[in-house]
């Protein structure tokens, strides 16, 4: 038996409980991790409100951590016991003191990266790389606007962007994210609660509008992030903390040509070769300073109804931790 925190009814953080769970051998293409740090996320609140269905009640939420290899399924190759890997999507159920993982969904952590680090920049760090690479691939000279720019991904979004010598301005709720988000690279910063961030972006770039917004905040924001693009802009939509963006018709796309995604790492990451690589990616520009992660919280794995409810009040900034 392990302890894992087990989801038995959509709800508030309250329906997240610390419970026994029975959990067996790797079978073949199958290891065992003891997990040893696991990252939070706002899909695992999307989740457990069941604005995304998972396939099972009760459910182990979790979508992302870093652990040790202590058992390897029959005849697996290219894994092996005292291995520290990482993983991020598909499946979930990282919030375990230990679980069971395909092998072709893991990916090795460089030796130089510490496991909480690494399991908090993992996934929003694979979501940062293919919406700035692949989604949208952003250049010197793009201007791009980061909605939520002081969250986990946001965060990441900012400093890359910036390295990538695209003008990012960022929206934030507070003068103190404010801060963090002009550290974080954004050369302009809008908080949100204080002034009209379609007329700020506006004004900031003399009427042209952006490249590119990347928006996860949803129902607040979607009619004015695509307001605030150029013709033949990039509206990225990849995620709705806010609630569900309205219904649109494609006729409101059509005034500036504007492309309309909603991405989902899955989907980027489908191959091993893409998780590989994008993973890789983001190891190798942690190590060379490129991002630079913040872990500001960090919770004992049993009390993630509280981590739950600071993440939706808006209490945590960067990365929030989990430590079974």
């Amino acid at each position: 038996m392990v302890k894992a925190i087990r989801v038995h009814e959509l709800g508030g953080p309250e329906v997240l409980k610390w419970e026994d769970v029975e959990l067996g051998e790797p079978k073949e293409g199958e290891i065992r991790v003891k997990n040893k740090a696991i990252g939070l996320n706002f899909i695992d609140v999307y989740f457990r409100k069941g604005v995304y269905k998972t396939p099972t009640l009760p459910y182990t939420p979790g979508m992302e951590a870093v652990g040790v290899v202590t058992a390897v399924g029959p005849g697996l190759t290219g894994r092996q016991v005292g291995d520290l890997v990482a993983y991020a999507g598909d499946p979930m159920g990282s919030y375990a003191e230990e679980q069971i993982l395909p092998a072709n969904k893991v990916v090795p952590v460089p030796p130089s990266i510490d496991p909480i680090v690494a399991a908090s920049v993992i996934l929003k760090g694979m979501t940062a790389q293919f919406l700035l690479r692949r989604c949208f691939k952003v250049e010197p000279g793009h201007t791009i606007l980061v909605h939520a720019a002081a969250g986990g991904v946001g965060s990441l979004l900012s400093q890359w962007a910036n390295a990538l010598g695209a003008t990012v301005i960022g929206t934030v709720s507070t003068k103190e994210k404010a801060v963090q988000a002009k550290d974080d690279g954004c050369h302009h910063v809008i908080i949100y609660k204080e002034e009209d961030f379609v007329a700020r972006v506006n004004e900031i770039t003399s009427g042209n509008g952006v490249d590119v917004v990347y928006d996860a905040v949803g129902k607040d924001t979607f009619q004015g992030s695509l307001a605030c693009l150029k013709p033949r802009g990039y509206m990225v939509n990849f995620g709705q903390s806010s609630g569900t963006p309205d219904p649109l018709p494609l006729s409101a796309l059509s005034a500036k040509s504007l492309f309309l995604t909603r991405p989902s790492l899955m989907q980027y990451t489908a191959t091993q070769d893409e998780l590989l690589a994008t993973a890789g990616e983001v190891f190798a520009n942690v190590e060379s300073g490129v991002l630079r992660v913040r872990v500001n919280h960090t919770y004992p794995l049993s009390q993630a109804a509280q981590a739950h409810a600071d993440l939706e009040g808006r209490k945590a900034t960067g990365s929030v931790v989990l430590i079974p």
